[in-house]
């Protein structure tokens, strides 16, 4: 992916017969997506406009500049569209976008490695961070501040402080 961009939006599939796709954005208002002015592929090939958009059930309905058949929003159906960095706000205090954490190292509250940021999720209950650490599955852990107390860009870690016991997870104590 080109260096500075940053992924605020994911085309889904058409709306209509005239080439409005559904559009998720991931911007805090998701109507933002289109003050960015032109918004790119991942690989830098493909250059879209948003001429048009109205709030849909959980996403927007949007017609992009050039797109004018439901057979050519049907070939974007996943596209992702990127911006330059730097036609984003600056962050609040306690406030990331998510392509500055991943590939952050994960490292407890002892200094102990855990791992790398590979994803931050959000399945509606607040967002999730994914750690990989460096064999076995990943932990998925809540991005609160008890869990992460501490994100430091210019380290380039962030610091976790592990929860007691994870559901599922038998405890090392047999209960009495």
């Amino acid at each position: 992916m080109p260096s500075g961009l940053i992924c605020v939006a994911r085309i889904g599939a058409p709306h209509g017969v005239r080439g409005a796709v559904r559009l998720w954005s991931f911007t805090a208002d998701p109507f933002a997506v289109s003050d960015y002015g032109p918004l790119v592929t991942k690989d830098g090939a493909r250059q879209f406009e948003i001429a048009s958009a109205r709030e849909a059930k959980s996403h927007l309905v949007v017609t992009l500049k050039g797109v004018a058949t439901r057979d050519e929003a049907e070939r974007l159906n996943g596209v992702e569209l990127y911006v330059a960095r730097d036609k984003l706000p600056p962050t609040e205090a306690d406030e990331y976008y998510h392509a500055d954490l991943i590939g952050l190292a994960a490292v407890t509250t002892a200094g102990d490695a855990l791992g790398k940021v590979v994803a931050i999720h959000n399945f509606g209950a607040g967002d999730i961070i994914e750690i990989a650490p460096p064999s076995g599955p990943t932990l998925l852990l809540p991005f609160t501040n008890a869990v992460v107390p501490t994100v430091d860009l210019a380290a380039g870690q962030v610091v976790i402080e592990l929860p007691n016991e994870i559901e599922g997870d038998t405890p090392n104590h047999p209960e009495a």
